[in-house]
């Protein structure tokens, strides 16, 4: 339905675009640091307050990051664009890596939704293995977008993996999941469960009828049977594998580009070519300060929001490394 057509009423189209809640944040941001805005006045506070271009959840906390969808795509695009170098330039990183990265975006990012992320792209093999950085992305971002629906799914397949019919499977409802998940991460950890699979069209039956009745965002039920036709048998972390690698899932969420344009970024490129340029005709400059310096200048102008929120301040080097200004933190 077309959010914008005159049969939507006004409290339905204020509910689905979450204008309100928005609203909230930006009123409740600008009464806790009113003494820093008059600086620089209210108009310029809502122009950087940007929702449409993601600077709203530069260094804020997890809970608020995850309050809506558009919220959890915003972040995993300004992941991206910080750190695509690190893709550029083909570095493997690790779980506490990533981590790392993650949290110079949100102070408070878990450890355990990386882990499950890595899960993803070494199908559980192991927990301390090194990915790159599309591997990586494509799979946290289909964790971190539809966790709730991942964890209903890793419910449902455990049941189906210990032998129950398809009409004994519980089909979580949302308040039921998180109590369920943790029944069934504990037995998951108890099997090697690369090594295990289950009928993929009974795996479909059950997904389906978990998508009649589940609450939070979902990928479209045409991927998730496409994806399941593929084979016979499946495995969760098989699926799960095939889900962030489907290009359709991905336009969906929109954050990020196809794989062939991932580690594309032209105004980013633009930035850096200004900077090395800048380097190349300042011979008698120091060209690690000129670097770090030019730097700070694209992350500026990347997030105008960073000074406002008193958060970790980041450098993206060109070479994808990051390195904490912020001394007083240690």
């Amino acid at each position: 339905m077309n959010r914008l057509s005159s049969a939507v009423p006004a409290e339905q189209y204020l509910a689905d675009s979450q204008v309100l809640f928005y609203l909230n944040d930006a009123v409740t941001q600008l009464l806790d640091h009113k003494e820093e805005y008059t600086q620089f006045g209210l108009v310029r506070y809502f122009a950087e307050y940007s929702v449409k271009n993601s600077n709203h959840v530069l260094f804020r906390e997890l809970n608020y990051i995850r309050a809506t969808q558009h919220n959890r795509a915003s972040f995993i695009r300004v992941f991206w664009r910080c750190f695509r170098q690190i893709g550029k330039s083909g570095d493997l990183l690790s779980v506490p890596e990533y981590r790392s990265l993650l949290q110079l975006l949100c102070p408070d990012f878990p450890l355990e939704a990386v882990q499950s992320a890595s899960r993803i792209v070494l199908a559980d093999n192991a927990s301390d293995g090194l990915m790159s950085f599309s591997d990586f992305v494509y799979s946290f971002q289909l964790q971190f977008c539809y966790q709730e629906f991942l964890d209903s799914v890793q419910v449902i397949y455990q049941d189906l993996l210990a032998g129950k019919s398809p009409n004994t499977v519980i089909v979580p409802t949302s308040s039921s999941v998180e109590q369920l998940v943790s029944v069934a991460t504990e037995e998951s950890d108890r099997e090697e469960q690369q090594q295990d699979a289950v009928d993929s069209s009974t795996l479909a039956e059950c997904v389906d009828a978990l998508c009649e009745r589940f609450k939070h965002s979902y990928p479209s039920r045409t991927c998730l049977r496409e994806v399941l036709e593929q084979t016979d048998k499946v495995s969760y972390y098989g699926f799960l594998q095939s889900l962030a690698n489907h290009e359709s899932i991905n336009q969906t969420i929109g954050a990020l580009p196809s794989k062939e344009e991932l580690l594309v970024d032209p105004e980013m490129d633009q930035e850096l070519d200004k900077l090395i340029a800048q380097i190349s005709v300042s011979p008698s400059s120091n060209s690690s300060g000129s670097a770090i310096g030019g730097l700070k200048e694209v992350q500026r102008r990347a997030s105008p929001r960073r000074n406002i929120h008193h958060r970790r301040k980041m450098e993206v080097e060109s070479d994808g490394s990051t390195e904490e200004t912020d001394s007083s933190e240690n």
